[in-house]
């Protein structure tokens, strides 16, 4: 179900995507800007103006100029345009985990829907077989006609809550066929003998959660990509370069043919043109250290709540324990005893009912806290992202 869920979930798909448009624009990190052509006159008289000669008529002039970025500043454009494609898998993975961790958390109701269905239908059963023997007996004078119209009245309830339960597991397997893509009433039957024990990792700390969280993760990679971007910012204080080449035809013959060719190059470190790139540099420098700050509180945080949560399942592991072994098993054995001594017309069926009540409740009781037990352990798996 995790494997469909991570291969075709469409909202993982867009970071993919997304992914492979920004390594798509790596390439583009080195290119050169386009070059410039031109073609004009050169010290050519404005009309009027005396003209001493053919030699004095100026030229035609054609131009080519081309601007050559500094290797050193494409160069770091390029490493930090590589820093965007893996945050945005990082990111990919953030979202996973969340879909993960709905997704078991639905297949934990599911499979608490499947425990409820039957063991209503065993109560409903048991609670038929008591109106029946009820509706027998009340023509001999052995009970009374409301403890018949009490056991038709819990049936009934029985029957609406298996109904309840019946639509809530519709629902849950729509939305889990939802997050796989697949269609909402694809058939999907989940394995109702899969039990969960619990046995937390022997540390859960910092150092863990730090090489295990996908947060934590694309945390680094941000601030991987910021640092990468400081560099960037300190390259512009490297100048660029620009060819220009200047080729003139005198509209006299008598003139020769001339040129001219040059080499630029631009004074970043000029104090009016260094200030933009400094204060950004400044600038970016607090935004890593605040992230950092951020890293560090996070990690304290998550390792305060993992542990807690580690403390809270086991408790809950040891009272959803007692249930299974003290709580439910004595009630069943009370509601058997109870069961035969009505049939030795030794008991009223009130009493009988009331066994039954009492060990619905302890059943539903359980699930409930099965449940919580099963969402808490869903938000730990999520939290240390196992």
């Amino acid at each position: 179900m995790l494997r469909a869920v991570d291969e075709n979930n469409p909202s993982l798909k867009s970071y993919e995507l997304r992914s492979k448009s920004q390594d798509a624009r790596i390439a583009g990190a080195k290119a050169w800007m386009a070059p410039m052509a031109g073609v004009g006159t050169f010290m050519t008289p404005y009309p009027g103006s005396e003209v001493m000669g053919n030699e004095s008529k100026g030229a035609l002039m054609f131009s080519l100029e081309q601007d050559i970025p500094n290797p050193a500043k494409t160069r770091s454009k390029s490493q930090y345009l590589a820093s965007q494609s893996k945050i945005t898998q990082a990111e990919r993975a953030v979202a996973f985990n969340e879909l993960r961790a709905r997704s078991r958390q639905l297949y934990f109701d599911l499979l608490i829907g499947y425990k409820k269905i039957r063991l209503q239908k065993e109560n409903q059963a048991i609670m038929q077989n008591m109106k029946k023997l009820a509706t027998i007996r009340y023509p001999y004078n052995q009970g009374g006609l409301n403890q018949v119209f009490k056991a038709e009245g819990r049936e009934y309830e029985a029957e609406n809550m298996i109904l309840m339960t019946e639509g809530e597991i519709r629902s849950k397997k729509a939305a889990l066929n939802a997050l796989m893509d697949r269609p909402v009433d694809a058939v999907l039957e989940p394995d109702t003998s899969y039990r969960v024990d619990f046995n937390p990792p022997a540390a859960v700390d910092s150092a863990y959660l730090s090489a295990n969280r996908s947060d934590i993760l694309q945390m680094d990679r941000t601030i991987s990509a910021m640092q990468l971007n400081i560099e960037q910012m300190r390259k512009e204080a490297k100048p660029d370069f620009r060819l220009k080449f200047d080729h003139m035809r005198s509209y006299s013959s008598m003139m020769p043919s001339q040129f001219t060719a040059m080499g630029m190059l631009s004074i970043p470190i000029a104090p009016w043109s260094s200030g933009m790139y400094k204060s950004e540099v400044k600038s970016m420098k607090f935004e890593v250290d605040a992230m950092r700050s951020q890293r560090a509180a996070m990690l304290t945080e998550m390792a305060g709540m993992t542990r807690s949560m580690v403390l809270e399942l086991q408790s809950m592991q040891v009272a959803l324990s007692n249930y299974e072994k003290k709580i439910i098993p004595v009630l069943n054995k009370n509601l058997s005893i109870s069961m035969l001594s009505y049939q030795e017309n030794k008991l009223d069926l009130n009493t009988v009912i009331d066994a039954w009540e009492a060990k619905t409740m302890a059943q539903m009781n359980y699930l409930d806290q099965l449940q919580k037990f099963y969402q808490m352990f869903t938000e730990y798996e999520k939290n240390i992202e196992k």
